[in-house]
């Protein structure tokens, strides 16, 4: 058994992707490595879950492009404060 790690982030965090999210066929309508969110954008977490099989956090972010995507810790990174909120983003 793999011992769970602890998250790193937490809900209402602030992030952003350092590379482009692609798809993994999840989503309908995008074929499987289509770019769902490209790199540098603002995200907000919005739930910290852990993925059942490898005890590894699994955040769902909300993104500025109003799309939610589930990411694991290498994909993120905390955003720096000059990007806007999402609230602010139209």
């Amino acid at each position: 058994m793999i011992d769970p790690v602890l998250p790193k982030y937490d809900w209402g965090q602030r992030v952003r992707p350092h590379l482009d999210l692609l798809s993994d066929g999840s989503f309908p309508e995008h074929p499987e490595g289509a770019v769902l969110v490209e790199a540098g954008t603002a995200g907000e977490i919005v739930r910290v879950g852990m993925h059942a099989e490898f005890n590894l956090p699994v955040y769902l972010v909300e993104f500025a492009t109003d799309r939610v995507v589930g990411c694991f810790e290498h994909e993120i990174e905390p955003a720096n404060n000059s990007a806007p909120a999402l609230q602010d983003v139209p």
